[in-house]
């Protein structure tokens, strides 16, 4: 996008709603969605028609819309077919029923081989059908470009694992950190901050960030696009490679919503340099703002 558009973006956000003083301003590259091939999609139908976009004004303002309310649909959303939500309903239950045998928190960072076997093993949880094991591996290598979600790919094989002998469990959080440079940040954070901060989201391996994903998604129809504006797809998480995700204690669900910023945590955080934002307010990443997120 050329300087004149991208000065009309900054524009516009500041004057609809003015950017966070600690956020920084990121290059803009937009591109048009695909349309998946293999996995059966169609586009939300609305009751209202909408108006094509005219000009690119419309289209700064219609983006702006979608991650700053991003669980609200939009006309060109990208949404599985009925089949297919079938398939993600048998899917995310199954990932569910595997949680129930291993736990919450060794459910973060089990891989997909573990699966397999759980599912093999325990007849409570069942075989994946040879329909859901094609379209768990379509989904994790397909662009998720083509949801609009526009962060870069942090795993890129299905199978990858996590060193059960790089990672430490977190006490009394039910989370699991990276060794070395993560656990060093949480640790620091938790000396500077005070007991006040928790630990909320630790790694996620490929299994947990697809039920996170498919979870989202099932929710709200299968709209794929929609889930994509909270949850990264699979493979594209940066809970995977060493990010996590702070809270204030007592705060319970909150801490997940923009509400976090007007906790003491993150006043503190902000005040003493630590937001350093992945995903800041009005980024061009196709996801909503995450002040929770600490970004390595």
């Amino acid at each position: 996008m050329d300087r004149r558009k991208l000065t009309k973006l900054l524009f516009l956000g500041l004057a609809l709603q003015p950017l966070d003083s600690v956020a920084q301003v990121i290059q803009i590259k937009a591109t048009r969605m695909k349309i998946i091939k293999n996995i059966h999609l169609h586009r939300l139908e609305t009751t209202k028609k909408l108006p094509p976009l005219q000009d690119d004004d419309a289209h700064i303002k219609d983006y702006l819309s979608k991650i700053r309310h991003p669980n609200r649909p939009h006309k060109d959303d990208i949404l599985l077919s009925e089949h297919n939500f079938a398939t993600l309903k048998s899917v995310v239950n199954r990932f569910l029923r595997i949680r129930q045998i291993v736990g919450h928190g060794h459910f973060c960072v089990i891989d997909f081989d573990d699966a397999l076997k759980i599912s093999k093993q325990y007849p409570k949880v069942g075989r994946f059908s040879k329909r859901e094991l094609t379209f768990i591996e379509e989904l994790f290598y397909k662009d998720a470009n083509c949801y609009g979600f526009k962060g870069e790919r942090q795993l890129f094989n299905i199978t990858d694992r996590i060193d059960d002998n790089k990672i430490y469990k977190v006490p009394y959080t039910g989370n699991y950190l990276f060794k070395g440079e993560s656990l060093a940040k949480y640790e620091e954070l938790k000396k500077d901050i005070g007991e006040k901060l928790i630990l909320t989201s630790g790694i996620r391996g490929v299994v947990k960030q697809f039920y996170l994903f498919l979870a989202k998604a099932y929710r709200y129809n299968g709209n794929m696009s929609l889930a994509s504006r909270s949850l990264a797809p699979p493979g594209y998480s940066y809970h995977a490679t060493g990010d996590f995700d702070v809270g204030q204690k007592g705060f319970g669900g909150a801490n997940f919503s923009t509400k976090f910023v007007s906790t003491q945590v993150f006043q503190d955080l902000a005040k003493q340099g630590y937001v350093k934002y992945r995903y800041q307010k009005d980024n061009m990443l196709g996801v909503r703002y995450e002040p929770w997120h600490i970004k390595l």
